[in-house]
């Protein structure tokens, strides 16, 4: 009897430390997601997306450069209307890094690329980015909605609805590599 009482005792303090270990080690990764939470441009920069093949990607592989960041869904008229203006600037300014975020499913996205196509990459966020857009600076979640970064990594302008083709043209004209 008292062996199994030993044993049970012994048992009992190798799962409270086992426990208490696992406690300790969130503890110590738990800041890191505590400053991305803090700040929603680091948060996207890391964010693992795929492109329609299912590989995925991030922002921060194009740390130093100038990016036009795009959130759209194949359902969303304006959207849809400023792809060609966006594929037509990104041919015009190859020093600067455009990229599709879809608001929708890799599916939907496949069938819609067969349709209209656009020469810069598209990912996938799914439908859960609302309060991505949010925390971003668009309070509504609204699509689309295009985010200007300069090559630092700043937000260089955010731009609810559809572009202005001449007006992202002369923003994108001042941005440097």
């Amino acid at each position: 009897m008292n062996r199994r009482l030993l044993l049970s005792a012994a048992v009992a303090v190798a799962a409270t430390v086992a426990g208490g270990l696992t406690l300790l080690g969130r503890k110590d990764k738990s800041p890191a997601a505590g400053a991305d939470a803090g700040d929603p441009v680091a948060a996207l920069m890391r964010m693992q997306l795929p492109d329609l093949d299912g590989a995925s990607h991030s922002l921060a592989g194009w740390k130093g450069q100038p990016m036009v960041v795009n959130f759209w869904a194949t359902w969303c008229a304006p959207c849809v209307k400023e792809m060609p203006e966006l594929d037509a600037l990104q041919k015009k300014y190859p020093h600067v890094r455009f990229v599709g975020i879809g608001v929708d499913s890799a599916a939907n996205m496949q069938k819609f690329v067969q349709k209209v196509r656009v020469s810069y990459p598209l990912w996938v966020i799914g439908p859960g980015a609302i309060d991505t857009l949010r925390k971003l600076g668009n309070p509504s979640g609204g699509l689309p909605f295009t985010i200007v970064f300069n090559a630092d990594g700043g937000i260089n302008r955010k731009i609810l609805g559809e572009i202005q083709p001449d007006d992202l043209d002369s923003t994108l004209a001042g941005l440097k590599a």
